[in-house]
């Protein structure tokens, strides 16, 4: 029951807060969670992104978080100076062990990009999405239920909770800038604000003469990600993210490593090797490989200081939370057809 009760405490304030984002330590490869402005910012026609998060299992009140995008572009007549992009991004948040809170959105994305020249692009990008909130109480027990024998879940609970499922409409706008000398070297600078309207997420029905209407706070996304060739088989990515929400922040730095294992066409193979450094405490190695078309990634975050240290007091000294994410994206080039011509007269 002590721990029932801190648990439904806790989901009372995160209520009366508003919801914090999603976020992935390895952000750059979940591109539409930081700015609209990157759905088709990418060396190809079409991709899909997919992305794994675990945290605080430890706790214990685990986090796991999912993700899964498309995006694809479309080009105009021959000729123009811009091509427009579209997608779709899902993602689905859960807290908890035994009871669930849950998040869950889809999102539909656009963007229009000016070709400056052939170094230069500068896009403009939109979404609009439908989400849900959610606490799932079916698996709670209450003393109620104890019939002197056992537990039984026919049994009324004799509480009564006042937390319930809420739907919304978001949006959000982004603007992205790429620089790019070539294949192997490029730069991409971009702003995201997601909640424009700041929606209505509250989970508790409001008191008597309340207010229940708890916003979503409005985030904004500030990102730097560049890949520049240093040698033959070497290229290096230094990857930048500050995030505000509220009062959160959150700033986000990495460094990557990629070495050119194959560079022979059709087999191209890749090898990822690098670091990040999240400001709320924690370190996190980064492995990779690419070939040819797939990428998977992977990194385990560890938190530099004590549990202890980031806001609880009944975790023992020492206790040192981990996180772990998986990443996943295949980029589809098209073949552009052939011109249709006559082989051999026809008499």
């Amino acid at each position: 029951m002590r721990n029932t009760i801190l648990y439904l405490l806790f989901v009372l304030v995160a209520g009366t807060l508003g919801a914090q984002d999603i976020h992935y330590s390895q952000f750059y490869n979940s591109p539409l969670n930081v700015n609209p402005g990157k759905t088709g910012i990418f060396n190809g026609d079409k991709r899909v992104n997919l992305s794994y998060r675990s945290q605080w299992s430890s706790v214990p009140v685990p986090w796991t978080t999912f993700s899964g995008s498309f995006d694809r572009k479309w080009y105009p007549k021959a000729g123009q100076n811009y091509f427009f992009s579209g997608g779709i991004l899902v993602n689905h948040d859960r807290q908890g062990q035994g009871t669930s809170l849950s998040q869950s959105n889809i999102n539909l994305t656009g963007s229009w990009t000016k070709i400056i020249n052939e170094q230069n692009l500068f896009t403009i990008g939109a979404m609009i999405g439908y989400g849900n909130r959610n606490f799932d109480q079916t698996s709670l027990r209450w003393d109620n239920q104890w019939n002197g024998i056992a537990f039984d879940p026919t049994l009324s609970i004799g509480e009564q909770l006042d937390v319930r499922s809420t739907s919304f409409i978001d949006n959000g706008l982004g603007l992205n800038y790429r620089w790019q000398k070539s294949k192997r070297t490029k730069l991409d600078i971009g702003l995201g604000v997601f909640h424009l309207i700041e929606p209505n997420t509250s989970l508790i029905d409001p008191l008597p003469g309340g207010d229940d209407n708890i916003k979503l706070p409005r985030r904004i996304s500030l990102t730097g990600v560049g890949t520049f060739q240093v040698a033959a088989k070497l290229d290096i990515q230094l990857d930048a993210l500050f995030q505000f929400q509220g009062a959160y922040r959150e700033t986000v730095l990495g460094a990557l490593g990629k070495i050119h294992v194959n560079q022979r066409r059709g087999k191209e193979t890749e090898v990822h090797v690098g670091i990040g450094y999240r400001t709320s405490g924690s370190l996190f190695p980064v492995i990779a490989i690419q070939f040819k078309n797939y990428y998977i990634s992977a990194n385990y975050d560890v938190n530099i200081r004590d549990f202890s240290q980031v806001g609880s007091d009944n975790v023992a000294i020492g206790h040192r939370p981990t996180s772990f994410e998986l990443h996943f994206k295949y980029i589809i080039t098209d073949v552009i057809p052939l011109e249709k011509v006559k082989v051999c007269p026809i008499f």
